[in-house]
């Protein structure tokens, strides 16, 4: 199959000025871009009229919830219609695999407030490998690649105990880390607020990022606080990558709580520090003053000791639930405290698993409260007790200012970071149109080239993808075309899931899969591995 793009705007991802040309596609690949190309015809060909858009390298989504969609909604699309080509899973350290038979129930639980439940997929795969091939089968309708996930190779070692591991479950932890990158991982994801990667030292990910530094591979990190020990957190990271050798890339960088607002120029500090070393750090930033996670987080770690069912237990107990409102009230040192930063009425329910509260979606902890005519923290117990911890949430934390600050920073690449159950935080379906319509025609605070750069081939060199990423002869025919005048999204937080618009077409892998602002029902992903060293 042949595409010809006839008279757009080319911003190519390098960040280059744009220029006005023609571009053709054939069999999957680039193969031409110039000023002028002639016409082709043909059943094989489809020409496309670039006349007042602008065509650029198709989107890339550094972090990405859609591990359990993509097997039983393989269209992905929240992700597509937004202009996403390419996205990578595996984030926050807990996700699908490798998963043990042993474990998969109390797993299932774990994860479900990030990336939905099913009973539609088999779920013993036990191993990434089996995973991606999984992803094939159902032909993805974008691009996927997958980070190791710390949290469920502690699980597959060591169990989800909260203990620190002995030498050789260390050493079946690296065992099983190398396994997973040589099953063409990424890299490797943690999230040191989710158990069981919280119990963690960093004498451990300093072992485990040695393994993923031999693959030249990433270390993608939820870090341990984004809130009031964030500077001592961003230390930490840096010098799991100063001892390991390992390339570093900070998830969802933010700062959380107006408390900590003031430590934003510190933290960018850290950043120049670690770039004088020569310590590779790169983020990844969802352009939104509000997050989304699992509910769950509110609770205090201890809680979260041995899995889902015995949180359960533990919110059961009077005596407990006063342990735990006591711990939320007065704060843990080095626990990020959603409560205290974001407040009763600054959370919201994105999503429940059971028919019975789906009423609750869209109202904040604290109208719950009202509603059960509970204080909102017993309210909140209750929910997760009566969901299985399977609840997700919307926290609002931050400010227009340090979007912007860090949204300019040189490390930066977009992401959604959304999550695609219930009511999903708007980012799941508007993040990339959101950067060029707000960030770049109405505020000005990027240029179109660079917010292009940003997401795009910034991305692809953070994340080691290679031949995608850039407008080139001989890469991957991964394109997004859009109306730079309209582009923007249009999801609310009362609303959240509509497609942007001025996404006109978007071609994966050189099959059209949007075309004029509509999905053609092509599904044309492939599952992306590690590249080989020998590799260019």
């Amino acid at each position: 199959m042949k595409i010809l793009i006839k008279g757009v705007t080319i911003i190519d991802g390098s960040s280059s000025p744009s220029y006005r040309g023609d571009i053709l596609t054939e069999d999957g690949m680039i193969k031409e871009i110039s000023s002028s190309i002639a016409q082709i015809s043909g059943q094989d060909t489809e020409l496309i009229d670039g006349n007042g858009l602008v065509a650029a390298p198709g989107f890339i989504d550094t972090h990405s919830h859609s591990d359990l969609k993509i097997l039983t909604e393989p269209e992905v699309l929240p992700k597509v219609m937004q202009g996403i080509t390419t996205e990578v899973l595996g984030q926050d350290g807990i996700s699908m695999a490798p998963l043990p038979i042993i474990h998969i129930d109390s797993w299932r639980k774990n994860i479900a407030g990030l990336d939905g439940e099913s009973d539609l997929i088999n779920w013993e795969y036990e191993i990434t490998e089996n995973y991606l091939k999984m992803i094939e089968q159902v032909k993805p309708g974008i691009n996927e690649a997958y980070l190791v996930p710390h949290g469920n190779v502690r699980m597959e070692a060591m169990g989800l105990e909260n203990r620190q591991p002995t030498k050789e479950e260390t050493k079946k932890m690296c065992g099983i880390t190398r396994r997973e990158m040589e099953a063409g991982c990424l890299g490797l994801s943690s999230g040191l607020i989710y158990t069981p990667c919280a119990y963690s030292q960093r004498s451990e990910l300093i072992e485990l990022c040695r393994v993923v530094a031999e693959y030249d591979g990433v270390f993608v990190v939820h870090q341990r606080s984004e809130a009031d020990t964030i500077l001592p957190s961003m230390e930490e990271i840096i010098e799991i990558g100063r001892k390991s050798g390992v390339k570093i890339h900070f998830s969802h960088f933010k700062v959380c709580g107006k408390d900590n607002w003031n430590k934003l120029d510190d933290m960018l500090k850290l950043l120049d520090k670690a770039r004088e070393e020569n310590i590779t750090v790169s983020l990844d930033q969802y352009p939104y003053v509000a997050g989304s996670t699992m509910l769950g987080i509110i609770l205090p770690p201890w809680v979260h000791d041995g899995g889902t069912n015995k949180l359960i237990e533990r919110l059961k107990d009077d005596g407990l639930r006063e342990r735990i409102k006591e711990d939320i009230k007065n704060g843990i040192p080095g626990w990020d405290n959603f409560i205290q930063f974001a407040g009763a009425e600054g959370i919201f329910i994105t999503s429940v698993s059971s028919d019975k509260n789906k009423g609750l979606v869209g109202q904040s902890l604290k109208e719950i409260g009202e509603r059960r005519q509970k204080d909102p923290l017993d309210g909140a117990f209750d929910l997760l007790m009566e969901e299985n911890n399977a609840v997700g949430m919307v926290d609002f934390y931050g400010t227009e200012e340090a979007v912007i600050k860090i949204m300019k920073r040189e490390e930066m690449n977009a992401c959604t970071d959304g999550l695609l159950s219930g009511k999903p935080h708007p980012r799941a379906y508007g993040s990339f149109p959101r950067i060029l319509g707000k960030y770049v025609r109405e505020n000005g605070a990027l240029t179109l080239e660079e917010a292009i750069y940003k997401l795009t081939y910034k991305a692809a060199k953070a994340m080691n993808i290679k031949n995608r990423g850039l407008l080139k002869e001989g890469w991957h025919a991964d394109i997004t075309v859009f109306n730079p005048k309209t582009v923007m999204d249009k999801g609310t937080f009362v609303d959240p899931v509509q497609y942007p618009e001025g996404i006109e077409y978007v071609v994966v892998n050189g099959e059209i899969t949007v075309k004029n602002g509509v999905h053609t029902g092509r599904r044309s992903g492939q599952v992306i591995r590690r590249p080989l060293k020998t590799e260019v």
